[in-house]
């Protein structure tokens, strides 16, 4: 637009000078009409110009109403994962992260310095961050050793930092996204301190989250232990304002569980209109969902929220290639089976495509999941305007 102002301003000073006799044509014969005559053709170029901008504005304001809004919830790298595919897309993103990690770097900082653990949402801030590949390996160097700083990854320290110099974790994740030039904003579940507790089929009970797949038994029950308990208010809002809200992948009883039975966290994805997508996990986890097929990890979220959550499951179809399989039969980790007629009976949507990405690991490839979540809110879009 601002040719159009600039051309507009010229040809005014010109009328001007014209008028004035600066470029002394006011001498020559009807040098006062032509003078007028610039002007007016002058001020007809500024309200096109202006009407241009304004119809510029309204179209820029109806797109940013029109532009997705997506919330993702879970934890660890299932989550960023997910986060590095939809920054790319023309997106309101925000990451919904639990905060009952008690393990690692995560759990020595939250005891000595009584703050939520800062690990999960370390992560989801490099995965979501406009940063160059430099700053993202120095948030994410662990020390390999030093007296206190041994296994402790600088960008934990540095929310520890924030955390201390803005007075509370929230404000330290806000003005984080805003070094890192964050696309989105990253929010904790909850703000209170909790401890995850798991009630087990074989009687045990297991305190802490870093403990329950170490425990070596099968999941019945889960709770959070806090003393006040409920979801962020910007949490409920980009819930209740979403197109989109993504659960998974992650560790369904560490990650995914822990968000979901926030008290009131349910209740408000329920009450959204959003499409409510499920992303099933590639593999099993040792001690934590050991021979779960696609349906029973569903079925172990229901079996704490209720039923009806989702309306669409996204599970892997694609074999892994041996040598995965070889790796991953090491550590007693096995392909999620997908048995898609059950989750069909389950009144689940599926779709069952190759999003899996192997290098060192087997991960959901995060620009596949991006566009296929992206695509079912465009066809879901497209439906409702029919």
């Amino acid at each position: 637009m601002r040719q159009w102002w600039l051309l507009a301003w010229t040809i005014a000073c010109f009328g001007v000078g014209i008028l004035a006799g600066v470029l002394r044509l006011a001498r020559l014969p009807y040098g006062t009409a032509l003078g007028i005559l610039v002007l007016f053709a002058a001020i007809i170029l500024l309200a096109f110009g202006w009407w241009r901008d304004m119809r510029e504005s309204r179209r820029q304001a109806k797109w940013n109403e029109r532009r997705l809004k997506i919330v993702a919830l879970g934890g660890g790298t299932g989550l960023s994962t997910i986060l590095r595919g939809l920054k790319e897309f023309q997106v309101d993103l925000t990451a919904v992260v639990t905060v009952a990690d008690d393990g690692g770097s995560s759990g020595r900082l939250r005891n000595e310095f009584a703050m939520p653990p800062p690990g999960d949402i370390r992560n989801c801030l490099v995965a979501m961050a406009d940063t160059e590949p430099l700053l993202e390996r120095l948030l994410q160097f662990r020390f390999p050793s030093g007296e206190g700083l041994e296994g402790h990854s600088f960008g934990n320290l540095f929310l520890a930092a924030m955390t201390h110099i803005m007075g509370d974790f929230e404000s330290a994740i806000r003005e984080t996204s805003r070094v890192l030039a964050v696309r989105g904003q990253v929010l904790p579940a909850v703000k209170e301190d909790v401890r995850l507790r798991a009630y087990l089929t074989n009687g045990m009970v297991v305190e802490g989250e870093s403990n329950i797949p170490e425990a070596g038994g099968e999941v019945e029950r889960l709770e959070l232990v806090a003393e006040h308990l409920e979801p962020l208010p910007e949490v409920l809002r980009a819930i209740a304002a979403a197109d989109a809200i993504v659960v998974g992948p992650g560790s369904l009883f560490t990650s995914i569980l822990p968000n979901l039975i926030v008290p009131g966290m349910v209740e408000a994805i329920r009450a959204s209109k959003a499409r409510k997508i499920y992303v099933c996990n590639v593999m099993t986890q040792p001690g934590e969902t050991d021979e779960l097929s696609a349906s029973s990890h569903v079925k172990a979220i229901y079996r704490h929220v209720g039923e009806e959550l989702f309306d669409y499951v996204l599970v892997n179809a694609a074999p892994l290639p041996e040598e995965a399989l070889q790796q991953y039969q090491s550590q007693q980790s096995y392909p999620v089976r997908v048995d898609i007629e059950e989750l069909n009976r389950m009144g689940l949507k599926v779709v069952a495509r190759d999003f899996v990405h192997y290098a060192t690991y087997a991960r959901h490839d995060s620009r596949k999941i991006a566009e296929q979540i992206v695509s079912l809110l465009g066809y879901e879009r497209d439906r409702r305007r029919g």
